[in-house]
């Protein structure tokens, strides 16, 4: 348009400055052997140290494992376990010389008797796991499987959780009656885990004692986070199902008042879901007492079925150390990595020092082969300076870099 003036026109130019025209300062490092080798040789240096501490701390920990998938299938006698059903990693201790742990099992009260010898005292921090393998806690449709406002204590109606993330667990109705919402909602909260752990009881304790209860929490056990999560809901009896799963703890549906399951610290474990198909989740914890040596029992009352998705389910007893429980893949990690450094900055190092190569040697790239070639074969234009065609693209920029 002639009336408009030259400071009105519009351009899609973007503005002179070193963030939009790209001439912030940067740092691009030259990869010599001189910086590369120290680099691999000291990475080697530190990891491999720090691999063999942690798996020191690792191997100190003391830790029991016993299965009782099968317990239901015993008798009303001790059987000994096959060596598939336990393991022992007790520091100084050889797990040979271990008695085979027993179990027994009764079926009037669906208990199971896990009988285990204890060879060493293990001081305290002490914790109780519940061990399940071949659960997917992390399948992507089960972990979104609850509902946020439901556990923070709001009323949600059946309408309200219908084709949500709870589904198919949202609702229930029954002789034909209005639908109702199950509380807690979702797959996590009905796929609890139910066994009963009870106390373990040291049989052979020294005195006059027929038995010593060593005595566990069940507090305190779940992240306070988690607390945070869920609070007392505002649900009367009548306007909600317990979850499928939870009928037999609560036959004729929940009490009144419903209870708070911000205080029910193994449905708050159970509701952290697990990111690989075998973990372990803490059950009880002892703090202050040291779990003496000797013979110890375990009543478990079994409710919960693995066999129906080909898991198992164990207890373990551990101690932690500064990383925590026993786990020497870290460990071994670190030490991987140093070695294969170490290794790696040894082979470099043998192959500068017997084959150099020049560096800014522009004949070992690939795309300027033709180039070098070229070159040799024209022995004139070589010595001239001179390519007998001209350069083009990045062989020509390349070329004309001192």
């Amino acid at each position: 348009m002639a009336g408009t003036s030259a400071a009105e026109v519009k351009t899609k130019r973007p503005s002179n400055t070193a963030f939009k025209q790209q001439r912030l300062r940067a740092w691009q490092p030259l990869l010599t052997p001189k910086s590369v080798l120290p680099t691999f040789f000291i990475i080697g240096i530190i990891f491999a140290p720090i691999g063999g501490w942690l798996l020191w701390a690792s191997e100190r920990v003391n830790e029991l494992r016993i299965d009782y998938t099968n317990c239901d299938k015993l008798g009303s006698s001790f059987e000994a376990l096959g060596s598939s059903q336990f393991e022992y990693h007790l520091h100084g201790i050889n797990s040979n010389s271990i008695p085979q742990p027993q179990q027994k099992y009764d079926s009037g009260k669906h208990t199971c008797t896990i009988s285990f010898n204890l060879p060493k005292d293990l001081e305290p921090d002490v914790f109780l796991y519940y061990r399940l393998t071949n659960f997917y806690q992390n399948h992507r449709r089960y972990t979104r499987s609850f509902d946020v406002d439901q556990l923070k204590g709001k009323t949600r109606s059946a309408s309200d959780l219908s084709n949500g993330d709870c589904s198919p667990l949202d609702s229930h109705s029954e002789n034909g009656g209005p639908k109702k919402p199950y509380y807690p909602c979702g797959l996590i909260a009905n796929s609890i885990f139910n066994d009963t752990i009870r106390q373990p009881v040291l049989t052979n304790p020294s005195g006059n004692q027929n038995t010593v209860t060593y005595k566990m929490s069940e507090s305190g056990i779940a992240w306070s986070a988690d607390r945070k999560r869920v609070n007392p809901t505002d649900y009367k009896p009548s306007d909600v199902f317990p979850p499928p799963n939870w009928r037999a703890r609560f036959p004729n549906g929940y009490p009144d008042p419903i209870p708070d399951l911000g205080k029910d610290e193994h449905f708050l474990v159970w509701m952290r879901t697990a990111g690989l198909p075998t973990f372990r989740k803490l059950y009880m914890k002892n703090t202050e007492d040291t779990m003496t040596s000797g013979y110890y029992q375990i009543d478990v009352v079994m409710n919960y079925d693995t066999r129906s998705f080909g898991g198992t389910k164990s207890i373990v007893i551990s101690t932690t150390s500064f990383i925590g429980g026993r786990n020497p893949v870290l460990g071994i990690a670190f030490i991987v990595v140093g070695g294969l450094c170490v290794l790696l900055g040894c082979i470099f190092a043998v192959r500068h020092f017997y084959r150099p190569r020049r560096l800014g040697d522009h004949t070992y790239l690939s795309w300027n082969q033709q180039v070098a070639s070229g070159l040799a074969d024209n022995p004139a234009a070589s010595a001239s300076g001179r390519n007998t065609q001209p350069p083009s693209g990045n062989q020509g920029l390349l070329r004309q870099r001192p």
